[in-house]
């Protein structure tokens, strides 16, 4: 009766460590921003999630395509001319099972050229929330995203 209980738990233990482990990496795929505006890759090194942009909206300068759009916003000159196409725009994300979310992160935002500490999150409807906020959490702001890939 203690062998199969103790197997019991043990299998237990296991399924739970998977099931945790497997929800570390909800958030890789492809995301686009609920305004249909940015779409991101997020993928995993080691341990650290990081985000690129892969496709943005044009639409409101048809004569600058994104592929030949800039960071030109940077505060670093020698950095002004990479394009947005690629751009990694997040690092840093680690998974806390705890709080299950990710935390510890960075976010660049290249219209401003400002980089902001970052957290991220999945939604109760399968949305991913990015909080990019300068010193205290609370007065930060969320990006939202839905998952397309």
């Amino acid at each position: 009766m203690v062998k199969i209980f103790f197997l019991s738990l043990l299998t237990i233990m296991h399924i739970s460590n998977t099931a945790s482990q497997n929800n570390s990496d909800a958030i890789i795929g492809q995301w686009m921003t609920t305004d249909n505006k940015i779409e991101v890759e997020i993928y995993k090194t080691g341990d650290e999630y990081k985000g690129r942009i892969i496709w943005l909206d044009d639409s409101n300068d048809k004569s600058r395509p994104m592929n030949t759009r800039t960071d030109k916003n940077n505060p670093n000159p020698a950095l002004r001319t990479r394009k947005l196409i690629g751009l990694v725009v997040m690092t840093g994300l680690t998974y806390n099972a705890e709080q299950n979310d990710w935390q510890g992160g960075q976010i660049y935002d290249p219209e401003s050229g400002k980089q902001f500490s970052a957290k991220a999150y999945l939604t109760g409807n399968a949305y991913l929330k990015i909080r990019g906020f300068v010193g205290l959490e609370f007065l930060g702001k969320d990006l939202s995203f839905k998952k397309i890939l």
